[in-house]
């Protein structure tokens, strides 16, 4: 009992929130039920077990009303001790209300920063308290309670977990009392605590529901913090299927873990590249789709921002591939579709794309479909003549000037890739366009594939593609004569880059070549000659079978001719029934 004197005399000099004999009792009980393992041990602590649960809130609230660990270990230097014995006791764990103000009190002595030697070693000893009723170590006194009870060892663990995880979930579902009393401990200590107690749970199935409810729990109050280690654990347990979690779960977890994040756009990057994988784009928007990551953008605009600038990131170094690009469109559209449904809870789009020209912002994100068809030349009309303009000023100005309209005209190109339904309308319109207005849809064209400029090369890209649209028009407009061997074979030539000067990427010819076999007035055996003997001889067979995948996905989105629609779709399969052919043989 000696050892009691330093207690009962800090006590006397405190407020009498602790009956000092009372405290007395309930260590000397602790003592006694771990020293013995007998039946009358046994009924002796049955019998206790009501009064001590009341001793244990009564506890609980002297532990949350003190401003500290320190404090608190300063008054009961025997506290520690005392639940420790009480925690390696199965038969106290064993009862419900007991447990889990042991772990309340656990909690409570948590230091989410500890400050002294005192708080770090009351958390490593608080740790490993937690892991030892969460696995299933021997202990003697468990093993003669299972024994006694007729209970096998696994399942008595698993019940004790499942237990303990409805403690911990209850526990931290508790709302924030940090703006009452300065000194009293917040509700919300306990969630760091929790959280290191989960790390050695992680994939444990039993442990989901607590792991479901750290995530998801909302960030009131900065005492919330989940630990590190946790977050760290999870992350590796997902990413290796080690750990299933529900929808929401993933996205609160990519909300607190940066690094959890930028693996799961790596990853879905990686699904697309390189372009040989056999990827087609009704395969990439279900990667997209299955990756939640859309979803996790349109909930949490920090996310969004993290994600767009990997992409904007990897885009600087692959400028022309298109894989990429795709990809990025193809997000893009499932991010502005996911943003739609959380309306009018989810924030301005403008919040979203800070960086981004505000006067081109708007007219990219409406999609075609949102405007009547009337309208689409006019507004691409307008769209390539506002970056005409970006482009200018970035060629006229010098120095630091310079580079800022460098800046500009990428972001305004990174936006248009984004919004790339409008690129594609392009294309449509071209493939029905005349001499008359065609000039601002090449332009925007020939900038969304060639960009930077390098090497002052955009005007003479431009010309490039002029002649490679007139000869398409000659060869489609053509509907009495037989086809032209010259005008076939100088499409092949345009798609077969040349070293001696810049040639347009083959993709934007492509392009135009399908748009006219599917838009134009050629007749379809006409138009599946060309598509067919071009396609062959510059070997693009499943780059034009892509781009014909592509129009199909935009036609069932609306961003096609009305008029048109049954026609451009019975041409489309037939075309894709040609490649496919053609690919087999």
């Amino acid at each position: 009992m000696s050892q009691l004197q330093p207690l009962i005399q800090l006590q006397q000099t405190t407020e009498p929130l602790l009956n000092v004999q009372e405290m007395q009792f309930w260590l000397d009980k602790a003592v006694a039920w771990g020293q013995a393992d007998s039946p009358k041990t046994q009924k002796d602590t049955g019998l206790h077990l009501s009064r001590l649960s009341s001793y244990l809130q009564h506890l609980l609230t002297h532990i949350n009303n003190t401003s500290s660990t320190t404090e608190t270990m300063k008054r009961l230097p025997y506290l520690g001790q005392f639940l420790g014995r009480l925690c390696w006791n199965p038969y106290v764990t064993a009862d419900d209300t007991s447990r889990r103000l042991l772990l309340q009190c656990l909690f409570g002595l948590y230091s989410e920063h500890p400050s002294s030697a005192v708080e770090r070693k009351a958390n490593q000893w608080i740790r490993k308290v937690l892991c030892q009723l969460a696995t299933e170590e021997d202990d003697a006194a468990a093993q003669a309670l299972m024994k006694c009870v007729g209970v096998p060892p696994k399942e008595y663990h698993l019940k004790v977990l499942r237990k303990m995880v409805a403690s911990l979930q209850e526990n931290i579902g508790k709302s924030c009392n940090s703006l009452g009393n300065i000194n009293q401990r917040c509700s919300c200590d306990s969630v760091l605590a929790t959280s290191e107690a989960c790390v050695p749970l992680v994939t444990c199935p039993e442990a989901a529901p607590l792991i479901g409810a750290l995530l998801q729990r909302p960030v009131t109050c900065v005492r919330a913090a989940l630990s590190e280690d946790f977050l760290d654990a999870l992350s590796s347990a997902y990413s290796s299927q080690g750990l299933s979690l529900e929808e929401q779960a993933v996205v609160s977890l990519w909300y607190h873990s940066l690094s959890s994040l930028e693996e799961a756009v790596l990853s879905l990057l990686e699904s697309v590249l390189p372009p040989n994988t056999g990827s087609t784009p009704l395969t990439l928007e279900q990667q997209v789709a299955q990756s939640l990551l859309p979803k996790a953008c349109a909930q949490h605009c920090s996310i969004f921002l993290v994600v767009n600038e990997i992409f904007r990131s990897v885009l600087k170094q692959a400028e022309g591939n298109e894989c990429v690009k795709s990809l990025i469109q193809t997000f893009t559209s499932f991010f502005l579709k996911e943003v739609v449904l959380l309306q009018p809870q989810c924030v301005s789009l403008k919040t979203f794309f800070p960086q981004s020209p505000q006067s081109l912002l708007l007219p990219l994100l409406t999609l075609p479909s949102e405007m009547p068809q009337e309208a689409w030349r006019h507004h691409l009309n307008w769209l390539s003549s506002s970056l005409q303009r970006l482009t200018e000023e970035e060629e006229e100005g010098d120095g630091s000037s310079g580079t800022r309209g460098h800046h500009k005209v990428f972001e305004a190109w990174f936006l248009l890739v984004q919004c790339a339904h409008w690129v594609q309308v392009t294309v449509q319109l071209l493939g029905t366009s005349g001499h008359e207005d065609c000039g601002p849809l090449l332009w925007l064209l020939t900038f969304y594939h060639h960009p930077t400029n390098r090497g002052h090369h955009r005007a003479l890209q431009l010309v490039h593609v002029r002649e490679a649209w007139d000869h398409l028009r000659s060869l489609f407009l053509d509907l009495t004569h037989p086809l032209s061997v010259d005008h076939l074979q100088s499409m092949v030539t345009l798609l077969s880059p040349h070293p001696q000067q810049p040639s347009p990427f083959p993709l934007l010819i492509l392009s135009l070549l399908v748009s006219f076999a599917v838009f134009s007035q050629q007749s379809l055996s006409g138009s599946t000659q060309i598509l067919q003997t071009v396609v062959d001889q510059s070997g693009l067979v499943d780059e034009a079978a892509c781009v014909l995948d592509s129009l199909e996905l935009r036609l069932k989105e609306g961003s096609c001719l009305s008029s048109v629609t049954n026609r451009v779709h019975l041409r489309i399969k037939a075309l894709q029934n040609t490649l496919t052919h053609m690919h087999a043989a």
